[in-house]
């Protein structure tokens, strides 16, 4: 059983896997700054100034003991204050939805590149390959060898 763990821990698939994770990883942290930094803010912008990640319901008490502002998202959830961050879900489908448009570019242009090499493989085999020009010399001098036995 090890061995065959081994064996599947050494194929290439779960190296790319395991590359692709980590890549993947770093990927959404930029796309998270991208996101929160850069587009929610311009949306926001549109909008006439909105937030969306201060947008809540609160849905049960604020403690006694909590003395921060009753408009700050982190600080009432930070407080255990039950909240439904409807903004914080606006931020992260704008994520969802950057990503995935990424992605789709990204296999998009691999699909379009693998269609343009398996055209130009296609070409390539159906071009008649010229001979060595070795092999056409000797071609010539059979010929011409057999040319003069007719005669």
């Amino acid at each position: 059983m090890l061995k065959e763990f081994r064996a599947f821990i050494a194929r290439g698939n779960v190296l790319d896997l395991a590359v692709a994770v980590i890549i993947g990883a770093a990927f959404s942290k930029i796309v998270t700054s991208l996101t929160d930094d850069v587009l929610m803010p311009v949306i926001g912008k549109i909008f006439g100034g909105l937030d969306f990640s201060s947008y809540f319901l609160r849905m049960g008490p604020i403690p006694a003991n909590y003395a921060g502002s009753l408009t700050d998202y982190a600080a009432l959830k930070k407080a255990g204050v039950p909240l439904l961050g409807y903004g914080a879900f606006v931020t992260q489908a704008v994520n969802f939805v950057i990503v995935a448009f990424i992605i789709f570019l990204l296999v998009r242009t691999v699909n379009r590149a693998t269609t343009m090499f398996e055209k130009e493989k296609a070409v390539a085999a159906a071009e008649p390959k010229a001979e060595p020009a070795d092999v056409a010399l000797l071609r010539e001098i059979r010929d011409e060898l057999r040319a003069r036995r007719a005669e």
